[in-house]
């Protein structure tokens, strides 16, 4: 069976959105086999956004993932990546489809409220980040 991981950032949590969103993969019959609230240091926060180092807004999206407290946790279920990306919607939520998380909760980025993996080999690295 296919696993993501899927954070909820710090403005989703600040915000009271846990609930809803969990709800949402609930809804979709999506199991969540791992769930934590945890508070990211930076260290963590610059292995999971590796990949971006050395873009322009590499230090601004580690230091506002370390603001604050985040929900980590591992959805499975079957075609779940492609399904959790498009229940998650584009990265800016001023271009986010109506429907989906960021479309009807984001209003800016990097607070954009959710990570998810965008491939089976993101979603194992990034799942033994934090699990």
């Amino acid at each position: 069976m296919e696993q993501t991981l899927v954070l909820l950032k710090p403005d989703s949590v600040e915000r009271k959105l846990i609930g809803k969103i969990i709800q949402r993969f609930e809804n979709k019959n999506f199991n969540i086999t791992n769930l934590k609230m945890i508070t990211m240091n930076r260290e963590l926060a610059e292995k999971h956004y590796e990949e971006h180092r050395g873009r322009d807004y590499f230090d601004k999206i580690v230091s506002f993932m370390c603001s604050g407290r985040i929900v980590a946790m591992v959805i499975e279920g079957e075609g779940v990546i492609k399904s959790v990306r498009k229940m998650v919607g584009k990265t800016n939520p001023l271009e986010a489809e109506a429907g989906t998380i960021r479309g009807d909760y984001g209003y800016t980025t990097p607070a954009n409220l959710i990570h998810s993996s965008d491939s089976e080999e993101s979603a194992k690295r990034e799942i033994n980040l934090f699990f």
